[in-house]
């Protein structure tokens, strides 16, 4: 068996928030005067379990109450970026959601840039930035934060949107202006489909968004002609393999899609989402790949490779990641 935590790897779904160690997100909390709920840093890893998705977004709003000025992003996007590294993660597109924080009177412009200057110093790892816009907030709420974000999008480096939160009651069709707006300032184009609703969320984001890469996707696999449109048109799938186990989109490893989705011939790529909170790592998502979904090297060696395909970097960036990556899978690099 490969040692993955040693490969060069590439990371496309990944939220800054849900990312930040516990250990930093125990010292925000004591930062911030404590919490009568946890007590302990144990306690603390304990509390990271859920019953179901809307638990999971309960828990991260929580979360979410102890990121309240802009040095404790600065803060925690540091510690993110450093463990990142940690893992050889070479390159990674993190979303951000900056209006899950109006109420604590922090801006987007100022929180992106706080963020940005917080990745900054961890050069080890390349981080360019994904603001999620957050289909809850509707589509003005969505524009606003997009019209924010634009006046700071160079300097923070922010190069593509997305939309997260919850699918069946915010589908995309909503937000077809908002991304029409994005595409014409040159953002790059994700969504979050086909997690917690069906393959019409990713018909969807494909027809009305009509976006580059599919944020999870993995209920593409309920529709057979939707796999084949995938397939023939290489829209890459960021799948989160442990996310839908421990958020309870899938109820267990043998039904996974993923596997289902690999085998046709999709372009998935393997993501962590939020690692901190799932008590995973992209090391430990390539073993899912090889250990629970039984992939063979080869399938695995062109997930890994599918990721710097479908990211957002400059074509000399990716060659070099290509190269790096190539260069570990023949054991010369």
């Amino acid at each position: 068996m490969r040692d993955w935590s040693t490969m060069p790897k590439v990371e496309l779904h990944v939220h800054l928030e849900g990312a930040i160690p516990l250990p930093t997100l125990w010292e925000l909390i004591e930062r911030h005067g404590g919490d009568d709920t946890i007590k302990t840093p144990a306690e603390l890893v304990e509390w990271f379990t859920y019953r179901d998705f809307a638990h999971f977004m309960e828990t991260w709003v929580w979360m979410n109450g102890f990121l309240r000025s802009y040095e404790d992003f600065t803060f925690a996007a540091e510690a993110v970026a450093r463990h990142l590294a940690a893992q050889n993660i070479v390159y990674a597109e993190p979303f951000f959601s900056p209006s899950d924080f109006g109420h604590q009177g922090l801006h987007p412009q100022e929180l992106a840039l706080a963020i940005r200057a917080g990745l900054d110093r961890v050069p080890e790892v390349e981080t360019p930035l994904i603001v999620d816009l957050v289909r809850d907030r509707g589509p003005d709420g969505t524009a606003r934060t997009l019209a924010a974000i634009s006046e700071v999008a160079a300097e923070a480096r922010v190069i593509g949107i997305g939309i997260g939160g919850f699918e069946a009651e915010n589908p995309p069709e909503l937000f077809t202006d908002v991304y029409r707006t994005a595409r014409a300032g040159g953002f790059r184009l994700t969504a979050h489909a086909g997690e917690t609703a069906g393959p019409e969320s990713v018909w969807g984001a494909i027809n009305a968004l009509e976006v580059e890469r599919i944020g999870h996707g993995v209920r593409a696999a309920e529709d057979p002609a939707l796999i084949e449109y995938l397939v023939e048109h290489r829209v890459p799938l960021e799948v989160c393999p442990t996310s839908n186990i421990r958020t309870g989109v899938v109820s267990d490893w043998e039904d996974h899609p993923a596997r289902r989705l690999i085998e046709a011939g999709v372009a998935v790529t393997v993501n962590t989402d939020d690692p901190a909170l799932f008590h995973c790592s992209l090391a430990g998502e390539y073993q899912v790949l090889e250990r629970r979904f039984g992939l063979t090297e080869e399938t695995i060696k062109r997930i890994s490779l599918s990721a710097v395909h479908g990211c957002w970097a400059p074509v000399a960036t990716k060659t070099t990641l290509e190269d790096r990556i190539n260069a570990w899978w023949d054991g010369t690099g």
